[in-house]
């Protein structure tokens, strides 16, 4: 069986990083090989948790696999607490990333606009590096920018562009992933661009570039934001990137999966902490 290492937390509550990514690569035929980051009573958007901070104990993780000979087929990354951890995911990828191992980045910095209280120029810039190495990178537009620009500059930029109308915010988004692909020579997946509203209906797209071609993948927005969508569009990614499965097919399934839970979120008046109702919807990837 097929192995992908994850490198994420691991959340009580939430439905988010660990918990959301562990059932939907399983589901796929893919193995899950989970190394925390850090352990959490509950995701960080609820008004209160405890977080316990595995960054210092990566590094056994890491000796035994290596005494193990484990050797994944894929590897995962997705929350950094800070510049220090994303160290230990830089050592990670250089002892077990081989030729043949398939990675994806998730660069979780920021959204809407803004960074989370997480994010540094320092964390930033081993993203770079991260991003680099990545077969498949999943960044929000405003992660996008900051991995092209840094804070200063990315601000200035989501100040003009928070107004365009769907054409040239459409053109902008494409502007910026070609230049991702480009620099850092990887498969970009720009994800949960917001539509304008027409006729009281508002689209979400998720772009896909590649070499020379770009595809939008949309459906209709229904509610808000909720803990651990991204991670488990990531993990539908990553696991359909091991089993050789096109992008775009991924960025398809994904989202088709997601709508459901969301739509079933809504209905139901989940809070947006507590995560979407995803799990009823699982054998649908296992097709």
């Amino acid at each position: 069986m097929k192995k992908i290492a994850v490198l994420n937390d691991l959340s009580g509550l939430g439905k988010c990083s660990l918990t959301a990514a562990i059932p939907v690569i399983s589901v796929m035929g893919i193995q899950a090989c989970p190394l925390p980051t850090a352990v959490l009573s509950c995701q960080t958007g609820f008004p209160s948790y405890f977080c316990d901070d595995y960054t210092d104990r990566m590094d056994k993780f890491m000796d035994e696999w290596k005494n193990l000979d484990f050797q994944p087929d894929g590897i995962y990354t997705g929350f950094l607490a800070d510049a220090a951890q994303a160290d230990k995911v830089v050592s990670f990828i250089e002892q077990f990333g081989g030729e043949n191992v398939k990675i994806l980045v998730d660069p979780v910095m920021g959204d809407d606009g803004e960074e989370y209280p997480i994010y540094t120029e320092a964390l930033c810039e081993k993203m770079r590096f991260l991003v680099k190495r990545a077969a498949v990178i999943t960044p929000n537009q405003t992660e996008a920018l900051l991995l092209l620009h840094g804070r200063e500059r990315a601000h200035k930029i989501w100040s003009k562009i928070s107004n365009l109308a769907e054409k040239e915010l459409k053109e902008f988004v494409e502007e910026t992933g070609n230049k991702l692909a480009m620099e850092y020579e990887t498969e970009v997946v720009i994800t949960g661009i917001d539509f304008p509203v027409k006729a009281g209906v508002q689209e979400i797209g998720n772009l896909i570039c590649a070499g020379d071609s770009v595809q939008w993948v949309t459906a209709q927005k229904v509610g808000g934001s909720y803990s651990g969508t991204g991670d488990l569009f990531a993990s539908v990614l990553s696991a359909g990137m091991v089993k050789g499965t096109d992008t775009v097919e991924s960025v398809r399934k994904a989202v088709n999966f997601l709508a459901k839970g969301i739509r079933d979120a809504v209905e139901e008046e989940t809070d947006r902490n507590e995560g979407i109702c995803f799990e009823k919807y699982l054998y649908e990837l296992a097709r």
